[in-house]
């Protein structure tokens, strides 16, 4: 129903528009942060990783330089038949026992080699990468690239010879393809991952539009409804009261006693559009307040006794038995308004002894549970179906519709009842089958001394 107004359907739109593009901006910064902080992350790890071999190295090897340019066997001691030296043939690689440090080095994607201050190669170890340059003098960290176009990630330290001469440089390499894939796999999921969740986002933002917009759309419903109920109550006394003017004004001549039948019935229909008048007054003075005025102490038991005497003349026109069940000895009080506390109950007794049929019996009980006044209107009436349960405290609802004059009024009774008692931070609740009466029990916090 809500997707068929127009202007609910285009604000649900943009509502759940809203929600998704803000959604959207969230997922892509989180998803460019994650990105950004994990690259960071293993770039450092990587960083960390190659200064700690290059350390290593680098402090157990300079101390016994002797001669620059000269690879001494202490490099052996670090790197045990793993070193490459210029004019000599490689040695095959050590037992895995023996590899210590070398370890690491011996990975396909690490490289290790030293270089002499005039940029020649004097030693390797590991896959040297192809078509890679020296830049002498060698700055500490460098990101180079290779012939075969892949990267590396190499750390330059300089040697020097035990009585302080320099000797040359020590390089540990890494290649960045294990780094690059990673990053490639990573931005792959982020790419594919992020349509997917806009669209579950989308869909969600849309249904949390609805959600969110349900109770707006159920109070436009009941605006409409009101405006057309007040319209229906405010037409009928209109029009009766327009049919007996354009009467009366037709006869030339109107004895006395039909002109006072003319007054009369203008004056009732006037009394019913007063009231009605006033009723949503009252309504509208507890919508806008939430809260009643001229608060004061007010005695339940009190007000119980002085309902029960104002419908007893009533309860015997009607052939109804009616009685108050105070089954507390404590007098209970309540901080509220009086007048509209008695017009709340008087509402309830009222609507209680209208759907009684003669015979039948009304209580007003009143009792305490806590630090709660309880008080019931029971009646052995029609009763109310389950369905319309719901919907007998909506204003100008009546149940089965009815709007005749035998049961009177506008159907604003029970919605001003429950209006009074949430006023005052109670509840009113209903409880009745079909056939066998119904019990409207308001609950009421007590003034506690």
């Amino acid at each position: 129903m809500m997707n068929r107004n127009h202007a609910f359907s285009l604000t649900r739109k943009r509502l759940a528009g809203l929600y998704a593009g803000t959604m959207g901006l969230i997922l892509a910064a989180c998803g460019f942060g994650f990105y950004e902080s994990m690259a960071h992350e293993h770039w450092e790890s990587l960083n960390r990783k190659l200064a700690t071999v290059a350390g290593t190295l680098h402090d157990g090897i300079e101390p016994v330089l002797e001669q620059p340019g000269k690879v001494e066997p202490i490099v052996d001691h670090f790197l045990p038949g793993l070193v490459c030296v210029n004019g000599t043939q490689c040695p095959e690689q050590a037992p895995i026992a023996e590899r210590h440090i070398a370890g690491v080095v011996q990975q396909e994607n690490y490289y290790i080699r030293f270089v002499d201050p005039n940029g020649k190669i004097l030693a390797t170890v590991g896959q040297q990468p192809e078509g890679v340059s020296l830049q002498i003098p060698a700055p500490s960290w460098q990101t180079l690239q290779a012939g075969n176009g892949t990267s590396y990630r190499q750390v330059s330290l300089f040697l020097k010879t035990r009585n302080q001469s320099p000797w040359g440089y020590i390089q540990v390499g890494e290649s960045l393809e294990a780094y690059e894939t990673h990053l490639a796999r990573v931005r792959w999921t982020l790419i594919i991952g992020l349509p997917i969740a806009m669209l579950l986002v989308a869909g969600a933002s849309w249904w949390l539009s609805g959600v969110a917009m349900r109770p707006v759309y159920q109070s436009y419903r009941q605006i409409q409804q009101f405006t057309a109920d007040a319209a229906h109550e405010l037409r009928t006394p209109l029009a009766a009261i327009r049919s007996t003017v354009e009467f009366t004004l037709d006869e030339p001549e109107l004895s006395e006693s039909e002109v006072r039948n003319t007054l009369r019935i203008i004056e009732r229909q006037n009394n019913r559009l007063s009231n009605l008048v006033q009723d949503l007054l009252l309504l509208s003075r507890l919508d806008l307040q939430g809260n009643v005025i001229r608060l004061s102490l007010c005695c339940l038991n009190t007000l119980i006794e002085d309902l029960i005497e104002e419908f007893s003349a009533l309860a015997i026109a009607s052939d109804l038995i009616l009685k108050a069940d105070i089954q507390t000895s404590q007098t209970l009080i309540v901080l509220g308004n009086e007048e509209q506390l008695y017009r709340s109950f008087a509402n309830l007794m009222t609507n209680a002894m209208q759907y009684t049929p003669p015979g039948g019996i009304v209580i007003m009980q009143l009792n305490q549970e806590e630090e709660n006044a309880i008080l019931s209107v029971k009646d052995t009436g029609i009763g109310i179906s389950l369905v319309e349960q719901s919907r007998i405290f909506d204003r100008f609802y009546r149940v089965n519709s009815d709007r005749s004059r035998k049961t009177g009024g506008a159907g604003l009774g029970l919605s001003i009842a429950q209006a009074i008692v949430q006023a005052h931070h109670g509840k009113i609740q209903v409880q009745s089958d079909i056939g066998k009466g119904s019990v409207f029990t308001v609950r009421l916090p007590l003034q506690i001394s």
